[in-house]
């Protein structure tokens, strides 16, 4: 299909840029069907990248050099393989049920041999578990959010099935926070995440299940076996979907930098680590409360209106984290319950748009591919903050746990802070700018024209 039809051509029924506010037509229990698997993909991700590398270090002995080194390539491998994962499921989407399945048994097994280890050769274990682990998860999640995408409904539902999933993705984020301290309360580490393997894979069975049970009913636009539509070069030359990805990317860049730099803020900055478990409670309950309230500005707004106006809520609110030092507990946490207010909207009103796009535009073929790139934005941009704001800041002389100088609790609360919110506020003046271009369902002229 050419780039032409890809701004011009709408589905039937709809003419981009006329007001859309059709009712909700599916059920809140077809939606939970479909959501809850995002409750164990979500929790799968803090043990692997957080747990994982302490249990190994600490219990098996392995060199935290080793486990650096292993893990980063593992990191790469997971994110390069994602436009694999996205062609191959749309090449064989007849068989989308069979994919899932797939990705399940591979990431309930790998799980289980990540904190199941074998004596010998510890090391050799987790590269081999983690990389199953992480390619079951990638397979999973780029299909649901593809089905989500497909899924033939209003763009109002839209909305609400991405607010549904991620939901169950905070709270499933919210569990892996505090599992592994109930589970250890009484266990040694390496019974703690025995126990945390096999609490996981009734979870994960249970969401499968779900999934699967919903696909077998759900109104899903089909292609023909064996048809995945244009080649990537023809997913990624449309300028709609190049603009939209590339302000993805930066958006996410700018929330990725607080997220890697988190622990050490708190810790070394507030002098709070004993608390860190409490503020990112707080962060993400705000973020899943705060979707049904982005699912009704989205639809009285507009998605990209109120992608911007997350935005604006985001630096608003978090800009304030730059001015806190030792001891400002109480007000770190009013930034955390008020700056992730903004992390509503950015979880699902993005793949809403896009889900619009693909619909509006008849890509169905294609959408697989299309969400694997927003996964490969995801790690990409964590990777790039990781890589970027921890060598800034050795580079002014910060070692995390050392006693801070004023200048060097400064220079963190720059980076961690004050960087991100120029960044959010540079990508909020990009998506006012480009508004009218952007926006699938807008009932108002683009903001920018009525200043």
């Amino acid at each position: 299909m050419s780039n032409a039809a890809d701004g011009a051509q709408s589905a039937p029924g709809h003419c981009p840029g006329t007001p859309v506010h059709e009712p909700g037509l599916l059920k809140n229990t077809q939606l939970a069907q479909y959501g809850f698997i995002a409750l164990p993909l979500a929790f799968a991700g803090l043990p692997v990248y957080l747990n994982a590398p302490t249990f190994y270090a600490t219990s098996l002995g392995v060199s935290l050099t080793s486990l650096g080194i292993v893990l980063l390539a593992l990191r790469i491998i997971d994110a390069v393989q994602d436009p694999f994962i996205g062609s191959i499921s749309d090449h064989y989407s007849g068989k989308r049920a069979w994919i899932i399945v797939i990705g399940l048994l591979l990431l309930g097994g790998g799980f289980w041999m990540i904190f199941n280890p074998v004596a010998t050769a510890p090391l050799a274990w987790l590269a081999a578990s983690v990389f199953i682990c992480t390619t079951g998860f990638s397979v999973v999640t780029i299909n649901l959010q593809a089905l989500g995408g497909i899924w033939a409904t209003t763009t109002h539902d839209r909305t609400r099935i991405t607010t549904w999933r991620e939901g169950y993705g905070l709270i499933g984020l919210l569990f892996a926070a505090i599992a592994p301290t109930l589970l250890g309360a009484n266990a040694a580490p390496e019974h703690a995440f025995k126990l945390l393997s096999v609490f996981y894979l009734p979870l994960l069975a249970i969401g499968g299940a779900a999934l699967l049970l919903w696909l077998r009913t759900a109104q899903i636009a089909r292609t023909a076996a064996g048809h995945s539509g244009a080649g990537w070069r023809d997913v990624l030359s449309s300028p709609w979907r190049r603009q939209f990805f590339a302000i993805s990317l930066l958006n996410t860049f700018a929330s990725s930098i607080p997220a890697v730099l988190v622990l050490f803020f708190i810790r070394d900055r507030l002098d709070a680590g004993h608390l860190t478990g409490l503020f990112l409670l707080l962060y993400f309950l705000s973020g899943a409360i705060s979707m049904a309230i982005w699912q009704v500005l989205a639809r009285h707004l507009g998605k990209v209106r109120a992608w911007a106006l997350s935005m604006a809520v985001a630096v608003v609110t978090f800009i304030w984290a730059a001015l806190l030092g030792p001891g400002d507990i109480v007000a770190y946490a009013v930034v955390c319950v008020l700056s992730g207010l903004a992390l509503g909207a950015d979880l699902a009103v993005p793949p809403s748009i896009l889900a619009d796009h693909i619909a509006q535009t008849r890509r169905q073929p294609e959408a697989s591919r299309m969400f694997a790139v927003m996964t490969l934005i995801s790690k990409a941009a964590f990777a790039l903050a990781t890589g970027l704001a921890l060598p800034a800041l050795g580079l002014v002389g910060y070692h995390p746990g050392e006693p801070m100088t004023p200048a060097l609790g400064i220079s963190l609360s720059i980076v961690y802070a004050v960087v991100p919110c120029v960044l959010k506020a540079l990508t909020l003046v990009w998506v006012l700018a480009k508004e009218s271009e952007l926006s699938l369902d807008r009932a108002q002229p683009p903001l920018l024209e009525k200043l």
